[in-house]
């Protein structure tokens, strides 16, 4: 499957919101989409790892990391990390580092850009709380879509199976 917004806005706009078209590609799999987990954190990617070194099946990581982008709070690390963790993708506001190894690791990860410098680990951030980016409000337990042409976020479960994908 390449292009699933474009069906489920077809399908199903009354119940899907996009976010502003901001997001870049870094991952492996372009298209993904699952249960969301929030972490809202500033230049310290600590709560990152610690969620994503949990069981992941089935759900999508939206990080708030308030669009800073003077480091990074993902990288190859801890991307492998969440693929091995069966994790679908990352979302992140804020930036990636690893850039070239993460198109190699099989997880949707998308972010605002890129900077080779790692962060601080504090243990500071809070993990699933509602998160605001860019005026669209994503909670814990609704869902995300993810593509080639954007990222959505939906406050309930889409079935994807009655498409003509």
């Amino acid at each position: 499957m390449l292009d699933l917004l474009p069906d489920l806005f077809d399908a199903y706009a009354d119940k899907l919101t996009l976010i502003a078209p901001m997001f870049v590609s870094y991952g492996k799999k372009e298209c993904f989409w699952g249960e969301v987990v929030t972490v809202k954190c500033y230049r310290d990617n600590s709560k990152v790892k610690e969620v994503l070194l949990q069981n992941g099946d089935g759900k999508v990581l939206v990080v708030d990391g308030q669009g800073v982008t003077d480091c990074a709070l993902l990288g190859d690390m801890i991307a492998t990390n969440a693929a091995k963790n069966q994790w679908q993708g990352v979302i992140i506001y804020g930036c990636v580092r690893d850039a070239a190894t993460l198109k190699t690791i099989d997880l949707g990860i998308k972010a605002i850009g890129v900077n080779p410098i790692k962060t601080e680990k504090k243990g500071i951030g809070e993990v699933n709380i509602a998160v605001e980016i860019y005026g669209v409000i994503i909670s814990p337990q609704s869902f995300i879509y993810a593509d080639a042409n954007g990222v959505a976020v939906s406050n309930e479960f889409l079935d994807i199976t009655v498409l003509d994908l």
